[in-house]
């Protein structure tokens, strides 16, 4: 089962969507040391404890990271970095990437706004 499962649609086409995955394994590669090679139209990186794939499509993709024992700490800012990289190269054209919907925040109990009479 992978670490890290991201799956996200985009609009690129298949060629454009390759040259964003060649420039996030760039990326990537220099701030995880990863070495990646492409098999069809899936890149499959790794590097001591890392390994995975990054499966194109011309409507979407789909990133499956293992890692490591060691890494598993690190799993957030991994995640948070790999996020970081989908969401400027992957956008969809004519808007923004899509980020995961965050819970929102509860609201707060209200307090009773009105003055107690002393009894008399």
């Amino acid at each position: 089962m992978a670490d890290i499962d991201l799956k996200r649609e985009h609009g690129l086409g298949l060629s454009a969507a390759r040259k964003a995955a060649d420039k996030m394994a760039e990326d990537l590669g220099r701030k995880f040391s990863l070495v990646g090679s492409w098999a069809g139209d899936t890149l499959h990186f790794d590097r001591p404890g890392v390994a995975g794939t990054l499966a194109l499509t011309d409507k979407d993709l789909h990133l499956s990271v293992k890692l490591g024992f060691l890494l598993k700490a690190m799993r957030g800012p991994i995640e948070r970095a790999v996020q970081e990289e989908l969401d400027s190269l992957f956008a969809k054209q004519g808007g923004p990437a899509k980020k995961p919907a965050s819970p929102k925040p509860a609201p707060s109990p209200k307090k009773a706004s009105g003055a107690r009479k002393k009894g008399g």
